[in-house]
């Protein structure tokens, strides 16, 4: 039995993992967890909207076109990880101000932008994502990024 107690960063990224098994992105399964004073205030997973079917039911539309990852977000039926969590705290009236973000993956630019807005002052990740413009702006804007390797089975 292993008896290595997590620390927060390592918990909170466990659970992120576990968000992201509900995605129904064909793609790519991210899961985020929006957290403050140690305490988790919003989930979200990518995936289309409320009511919107979802790809795993229609297909995905960037497969079919033949988009590369990274590349024309506007072409998808999914909303990001990122942006589920801070729409779900929104849902019920939690604010984001000086939360932290874990998530499976590195923030794209589009979600940096609303990252910053949203007044949520750590991120941090696994990784599995590239988007230098997205780095810049988050460190324009003050926001520390934490790049975390897994450490589960270890």
């Amino acid at each position: 039995m292993n008896n290595v107690r997590p620390d927060w960063d390592e918990y909170f990224l466990q659970l992120a993992d576990l968000v992201a098994s509900r995605s129904t992105c064909i793609r790519r399964h991210v899961g985020a967890v929006l957290v403050k004073d140690e305490r988790i205030i919003a989930t979200g997973y990518n995936g289309a909207p409320r009511g919107i079917k979802h790809c795993m039911e229609v297909g995905c539309l960037r497969e079919t076109l033949g988009i590369p990852s990274g590349q024309r977000y506007e072409l998808c039926r999914g909303v990001h990880a990122e942006q589920n969590a801070i729409i779900n705290a929104a849902y019920y009236g939690v604010s984001t101000r000086d939360t932290v973000l874990y998530c499976t993956n590195q923030p794209c630019i589009i979600c940096a932008r609303i990252i910053a807005n949203a007044g949520i002052r750590r991120v941090v990740h696994r990784g599995n994502f590239q988007d230098s413009l997205a780095l810049e702006l988050l460190e324009e804007a003050g926001i520390k990024m934490e790049l975390k390797s897994s450490t589960r089975g270890k």
